[in-house]
C-alpha cells in the first residue's frame, strides 16, 4: 500500500472512529474534537468576550434573557429525559449575557454560553420572539455544531494536505492550480452548505424547544419575516452565505409547526 492511499484510509478511518449519533437530529455526526477539549476552551473565550464588552445586568432586558434562556433550557432538559438521554447535558454549563450592541445577532459557544446583542431585541418584539431566537441558539449548543465545524475544519486541512499528496508529482503550477481549485471547491460545496444545514436543524430543533417550552412556534416565523423586511434583499445569494436565505428560513419554519406543535402536546403543552 503506498503513502497516498496509506493516507486516505487513515483518513477515513478517524471519521469512522470519531462520528457519534446525536439524539435531537438522529444523525451521525464528527466528533473529531471532544467536547472536554472544546468546553473549557470556550468557556475561556466567553469570559473574555463579556469582560470586553459592555453586558447589562439587572435590567428588565437582561433578566428576560435569563428568564427565557433558562425555560428554553429546561424544556430540552424535558425533552432529553422522555427520550432516554438524562445524562447528555453533562458538561454544559448554561450562561445568557445581554450585551450592549446595534448588531441585529445573538450567539452561542459550545457548552451553553450564549450572548444576546440588544440590538435584536426590536426584531424579536416581544418574549415569543425572544424564545425564537433563544431556541435556534440553545439549539446549536445541543447538536454539537461547534464540534462539527471543528471537525470539519480539521477534515478540510487534511484534505488539502492529501491533495499535495496527491499532486506532488506535478509541476509548482499545475500543483497551485489544483490546490486553488480544492479552495474553492471545498469552500462553496462543502463548508457553506455544510453550515446551512446547521442552520436549518437548529431552526428546527429550537422550534421545537421553544413550543414544549410554552411558547407558540409561529413566532418564529414572525421573527423571520421581520428580519426579511429589514434586509431589504440586500442579503448575500443563497449558495455564497452561510444561512438560508430568508424566505428559505420562513417556508421551512411554517412547515415545521405542525411538527413542533405535536411534539409540544406530549409534554402537555397546547396551542390554538
Amino acid at each position: 500500500m503506498n503513502f497516498k492511499i496509506k493516507f486516505l484510509f487513515g483518513i477515513i478511518l478517524a471519521i469512522v472512529i470519531s462520528c457519534a449519533k446525536n439524539p435531537f437530529t438522529g444523525k451521525s455526526t464528527m466528533a473529531l474534537v471532544p467536547n472536554s477539549q472544546i468546553f473549557p476552551t470556550a468557556f475561556q473565550q466567553y469570559g473574555q468576550f463579556l469582560s470586553e464588552n459592555k453586558v447589562l445586568k439587572g435590567t428588565a432586558e437582561a433578566k428576560k434573557i435569563e428568564l427565557i434562556g433558562m425555560k428554553i433550557k429546561t424544556a430540552s432538559e424535558r425533552w432529553l429525559n422522555a427520550n432516554g438521554h438524562a445524562d447528555y447535558l453533562e458538561g454544559y454549563a448554561w450562561e445568557y449575557n445581554l450585551v450592549d450592541s446595534k448588531e441585529l445577532n445573538a450567539w452561542c459557544m459550545p457548552g451553553g454560553k450564549i450572548v444576546f446583542y440588544t440590538g435584536i431585541l426590536p426584531v424579536c418584539k416581544d418574549d415569543a420572539g425572544i424564545a425564537a431566537v433563544m431556541g435556534h441558539e440553545v439549539a446549536h449548543a445541543l447538536a454539537n455544531h461547534g464540534q462539527q465545524r471543528m471537525s470539519a475544519g480539521l477534515l478540510q486541512q487534511l484534505g488539502a494536505v492529501g491533495t499535495q499528496v496527491a499532486v506532488g508529482n506535478k509541476s509548482p503550477e499545475t500543483q497551485a492550480m489544483i490546490m486553488q481549485a480544492y479552495g474553492v471547491g471545498s469552500q462553496v460545496g462543502g463548508m457553506l452548505p455544510f453550515s446551512r444545514s446547521h442552520e436549518s436543524e437548529a431552526d428546527q430543533i429550537g422550534l421545537t424547544l421553544m413550543a414544549i417550552a410554552g411558547y407558540d412556534p409561529i413566532n418564529a416565523v414572525k421573527v423571520w419575516e421581520r428580519m426579511s423586511a429589514l434586509s431589504s434583499g440586500q442579503a448575500p445569494p443563497e449558495i455564497l452565505s452561510t444561512h438560508p436565505s430568508n424566505q428559505t428560513r420562513i417556508n421551512e419554519l411554517t412547515a415545521l409547526i405542525p411538527q413542533a406543535k405535536a411534539e409540544a402536546a406530549k409534554f402537555g403543552v397546547t396551542f390554538k
